[in-house]
């Protein structure tokens, strides 16, 4: 008989266990986040003329994309916001308001009356449900990254915060995935009618689940040493710019390209496709679900990598790629499944190597009293300015046949974080713990 007690033995279990129920909760919550935030883009072309009032499908889908814009405005107040709560309350009560926020965005889209029905006060209702979705993700990016980081192992922070964007593109598979199927089934009749509620009535529901889920995990144990300081300190703005000042610009600096990348790949092209192209909605959104796969499927590879290799490898190769070879590829997309297919995969998948290393390298830049806050505001300041505006310019610069004005103002983004890239430092393997305010 062993002479191990059987709390000892089965301690080894009870980490093993935590770890997992924390990658899921990190991971699934942030699912349902992306499904519930994306689906807005991925539907604005059927019911842009349902809620706001214009006199042709273009100018509808300027409208929505518009809103969809103003939402990103809320974005950096989200990290602001959730952020200084996560570092003063903790991630897990952050967490479990984000996706509250994100849920109660989509089912009042879900039940929203049509202009024709209620007037101005459907595009007014639609854009207060995007700003509240606009301030959930911006919180949930910060609170998860901390999150994340901070229940795993050091050597293994890469590999274990590349389950944030894991969730993440099974949120957005599942948002193309029901994109393709209801454009598949429906007419598009069907689909302007009733058919583009469906998916903000399934997100509202994956809410109440996510916070069920995310009230269920422990605190870090970063947030717990640090929950005795000033409160003062923690979440501070003024902190932020001047004791992390140089991080702080570090983080916007390696978000430019990531933050173009996403709203350019993931959520425009197979819009791009249909309307440019003249592709079929239902092959669009089937090119665009295989990428997303691919794109999840090599987030835990790209961020063990990193583990071994470091954050700055991986950085350099996606930036130079785009720099170089964005422009051609973007314009050759046609109206076929592998013609789509092939500008998606070649985009997303030098974006995984972004995303899987994304978490790890923008917690490694911030000690645990400033962390949350650290990445949520100059991150979702950056967003907002340069990825909410994305589909909408698009969509007017190709309206005046000039949308190859916009790849190049991409490259010259890809320039830009190539060379914060090149000159950061490595940060694989930094102790989260030994990270000091920096003049």
């Amino acid at each position: 008989m062993s002479d191990i007690p059987s709390s000892v033995a089965t301690r080894p279990l009870r980490a093993t266990g935590s770890v997992l129920r924390n990658r899921v909760a990190g991971c699934i919550g942030h699912a349902i986040e992306w499904f519930d935030f994306s689906i807005y883009a991925n539907f604005a072309i059927f019911f842009g003329p349902q809620l706001f009032p214009a006199t042709d499908q273009r100018s509808a889908l300027l409208a929505a994309f518009g809103v969809y814009a103003i939402g990103f405005v809320m974005r950096p107040a989200g990290g602001w916001l959730l952020g200084a709560i996560a570092d003063r309350h903790g991630r897990r009560t952050a967490l479990a308001i984000s996706v509250t926020l994100m849920a109660l965005g989509s089912l009042l889209l879900a039940v929203l009356p049509p202009y024709a029905a209620i007037g101005l006060a459907a595009p007014v209702v639609a854009t207060l449900a995007r700003l509240l979705q606009g301030l959930s993700v911006g919180g949930e990016f910060a609170a998860a990254c901390s999150f994340l980081a901070e229940t795993a192992p050091p050597n293994q922070r890469g590999f274990h915060g590349s389950f944030l964007f894991f969730g993440t593109g099974l949120g957005l598979i599942a948002a193309s995935g029901i994109a393709w199927l209801l454009t598949t089934v429906l007419t598009h009749a069907q689909m302007a009618a009733f058919g583009w509620r469906i998916p903000f009535l399934i997100g509202a529901l994956g809410g109440l689940f996510g916070y069920w889920l995310r009230t269920r995990v422990e605190e870090t144990e970063a947030f717990r040493r640090t929950a005795g300081r000033r409160t003062a300190r923690k979440g501070s703005v003024r902190v932020l710019f001047t004791q992390y000042a140089k991080p702080t610009w570090t983080l916007v600096g390696t978000s430019v390209l990531g933050a173009f990348a996403f709203y350019l790949f993931i959520v425009y092209v197979p819009v791009y496709a249909i309307h440019r192209s003249g592709a079929a909605p239902a092959t669009a959104y089937a090119a665009s679900t295989l990428s997303l796969i691919v794109f999840t499927a090599v987030q835990p590879l790209f961020g063990r990598l990193s583990d071994r290799f470091g954050r700055r490898p991986q950085l350099i190769v996606m930036a130079a790629a785009y720099t170089l070879f964005l422009y051609p590829v973007v314009l050759s997309v046609g109206d076929t499944f592998w013609s789509i297919a092939w500008v998606e995969l070649f985009g997303i998948v030098l974006y995984a190597l972004y995303t899987a290393i994304a978490p790890a390298l923008m917690a490694e830049l911030f000690g645990a009293e400033i962390r949350s806050l650290g990445i949520g505001l100059p991150f979702n300041l950056v967003v907002a300015v340069l990825g909410g505006t994305t589909p909408y310019l698009m969509t007017w610069l190709q309206g005046r046949q000039q949308e190859n004005l916009f790849l190049l103002y991409v490259c010259a983004g890809s320039a830009v974080s190539l060379l914060t890239y090149i000159l950061m430092k490595e940060t694989r393997g930094i102790a989260l713990d030994a990270q000091e305010p920096r003049a």
